[in-house]
């Protein structure tokens, strides 16, 4: 089976042997893995002046990139985070991971057209927005539901549907102590749009990825209602407890992650091993569990853990056969 193939089956929350699948929604040391700048920190003023021969280099130097670090560290899957994301250019980096690699590697993308929790500089003014033009939220979000189909479906008339396999939808929606839009707006003016989302995408034949750190608790019912195939990243720093969500939810939804980023980051080296396995211990009973980090692998977070967390994945993150 290929890593494609093993991650599917998580998604689906069929029975696999050997490893539980493992990915990282971005793994931003590439630096430090591979001496490179990691795709998306990477500036292109020039871009539109760069000759084809130039800009098919940068785009082989980034699919290089995403597809070193995943045979490094055994990942299922590739979140490709184009730069730049004009169509051609998202199109021909797919095509060159694919080439390199064949079909051995799940592929996704960003697709998520719903609002999440917004920046300091517009927090006020869209909260008020929240209540004077909900009609507004709803409509600009059509809008941008719509610009996002409309690429899902180029992509998919590209090749047959096999360069992209499915969306990661990335609003966040919560803090660590509960979600910016309470429960019952959230059902008014960001649900429907999620729900759309999802069936547009599995219509289109596409694999959905829903993802928002902090605490989802009070609000994960309705998400889990808009059927996404998976949720990430489960995050324990916002209260999220894999056991429980694994004795509730495990035939309604893949769970993603839930590896404490805090204690990787500042906890003692048998703290951060420690929740490791606890990470695995809750969540691969059952099978529908792909092991990852509670948010991704960021600048300033130490290599040496995210390797040690890899290591006792790879030795101790197993199946046992029949």
């Amino acid at each position: 089976m290929t890593e494609r193939e093993r991650f599917i089956k998580a998604l689906n929350r069929e029975k696999i042997e050997g490893h539980v699948p493992t990915f990282e929604l971005v793994f931003f040391l590439t630096m430090e893995v591979l001496g490179k700048v990691h795709p998306s920190h990477r500036l292109y003023k020039q871009w539109d002046q760069s000759s084809a021969k130039e800009k098919e280099a940068q785009l082989r130097d980034m699919a290089f990139c995403y597809t070193e670090i995943a045979k490094i560290y055994h990942h299922s899957a590739i979140f490709v985070h184009p730069n730049p994301a004009d169509f051609n250019s998202v199109v021909r980096l797919l095509q060159i991971i694919r080439e390199t690699t064949g079909m051995e590697y799940y592929l996704c993308m960003h697709g998520d057209p719903t609002y999440g929790i917004p920046d300091g500089d517009r927090m006020l003014d869209f909260s008020a927005r929240l209540y004077d033009d909900p009609d507004g939220i709803l409509a600009e979000q059509e809008e941008r539901l719509a610009k996002m189909l409309d690429f899902a479906e180029k992509i998919r008339q590209k090749d047959s549907g096999k360069l992209l396999d499915g969306f990661t939808l990335c609003a966040d929606y919560c803090f660590n102590v509960n979600p910016f839009f309470p429960p019952a707006m959230f059902g008014e003016l960001i649900a429907p749009i999620l729900s759309k989302s999802i069936s547009a995408y599995r219509d289109l034949g596409y694999y959905t990825i829903k993802h928002t750190d902090g605490n989802i608790m009070p609000i994960i019912d309705q998400m889990i209602e808009c059927k996404p195939h998976a949720l990430h990243s489960l995050d324990p720093q916002g209260g999220v407890d894999l056991k429980l969500l694994k004795q509730k939810y495990n035939d309604r939804v893949c769970l993603i992650g839930n590896v404490n980023c805090g204690l990787l980051q500042t906890g003692t080296e048998e703290e951060a091993a420690a929740d490791v396995r606890r990470a695995l211990r809750d969540g691969m009973p059952g099978y529908g569990y792909i092991f990852s980090t509670s948010n991704c692998v960021y600048t300033g977070l130490d290599l040496d853990r995210y390797n040690m967390m890899n290591k006792i994945w790879l030795e101790e993150g197993i199946y046992e056969t029949a």
